[in-house]
């Protein structure tokens, strides 16, 4: 089916290939010569049927397992992860259909836990932690209620939203931008990575910190032009399961922190008039979404912690990175909040 403005939205939830990348000036780009800095290992595991692409980051103490969001792929946590292996052991893996994991139907959320207990099954590890951005909210959710013996705590990256609620849907069908990627920008992998980086990322002044995140959204082709990494039937079977399966919090007996960014979109963009845009959808529709979204949580997720830090939901890891990883140390530690 064509992709409608909902759909191209709902793609960018967290920055996926091509979709939200908007013309404005170019960010100074990386060095030619370019290395994945991030200290992870990585590795294929058959998991459910499938071929799934993980990263190892290794670490001392408990498994702490983080999982993208949607159109993303695992190199998502390669400037967060680090952090955090001084007291976990710290992995990402790419979802069916998604960065180097294959594509294979069904795309519905019981499928994508499965995926997950394989995963955990493959790599020999009982009991994880579970961290979520985005659309990884919904693994979150379906492991700790169906499978509540393999959860240790559980960690919303921004992810404490229901986005098959109609409300969001429908917001994401009134988006402030044509989020249509602009002509040119996939004619190269440096065409590409400016149009996305400035669309999204204008406050990462070193890139590097999201390099390879960059390229695992696309594949470069014989020519030097690049294509989503998504294929078709993956991007639409995930869409849909996106937006019509209901989210269970009530199953979910584990501990569970939700951390919220500031705004979605870039509500201080370099292009002005893309700001103020921004802002005015970001007052109509999400500002009321997510204080519903935080009252639904506190509800349903009995004794749920609730942290706010500024940010976008693209970049909030980056921007907000010392007080993400301070609040989820402290409480996968078992601490408390203040």
């Amino acid at each position: 089916m064509p992709a409608t403005n909902a759909h191209t939205a709902m793609m960018v939830l967290a920055g996926c290939a091509g979709a939200g990348c908007q013309k404005a000036e170019p960010p100074a780009e990386p060095p030619a010569e370019w290395t994945d800095r991030s200290p992870h290992t990585s590795g294929f595991v058959t998991s459910n049927g499938i071929r799934m692409h993980y990263l190892d980051w290794g670490g001392a103490g408990p498994p702490l397992i983080l999982i993208h969001g949607y159109g993303d792929n695992p190199h998502a946590f390669d400037d967060m992860a680090p952090a955090l292996i001084d007291q976990f052991r710290v992995i990402a893996y790419a979802r069916r259909g998604h960065g180097r994991s294959e594509g294979k139907p069904p795309y519905d959320t019981g499928t994508l836990v499965e995926d997950l207990r394989g995963l955990m099954d493959s790599l020999r590890i009982p009991k994880a932690h579970l961290a979520g951005w985005s659309m990884g909210g919904n693994e979150v959710t379906g492991m700790a209620g169906t499978h509540p013996e393999r959860v240790d705590r559980i960690v919303y990256l921004d992810a404490g939203y229901d986005w098959s609620d109609p409300v969001v849907v429908a917001a994401f069908g009134q988006t402030p931008n044509d989020l249509t990627p602009p002509p040119g920008a996939m004619k190269s992998i440096d065409a590409y990575r400016a149009s996305h980086v400035a669309a999204w990322f204008t406050t990462v002044t070193d890139l590097s910190r999201i390099e390879a995140y960059i390229r695992d959204l696309v594949v470069v082709q014989p020519d030097g032009s690049v294509r989503s990494a998504m294929s078709e039937d993956a991007e639409q079977g995930l869409y849909e399961s996106l937006t019509t399966q209901r989210r269970d919090y009530r199953k979910v007996k584990a501990p569970a922190l939700a951390i919220y960014s500031a705004t979605f979109f870039d509500t201080k963009h370099p292009d002005t008039a893309r700001a103020a845009k921004n802002l005015a959808w970001e007052e109509k529709f999400l500002v009321p979404f997510r204080a519903a979204s935080i009252v639904r949580i506190k509800r349903e997720l009995a004794g749920v912690e609730v942290v706010n830090v500024p940010g976008t939901h693209a970049d909030f890891m980056f921007v907000s990175k010392a007080a993400a990883v301070e609040t989820m140390r402290r409480f996968l530690t078992g601490g408390t909040g203040g």
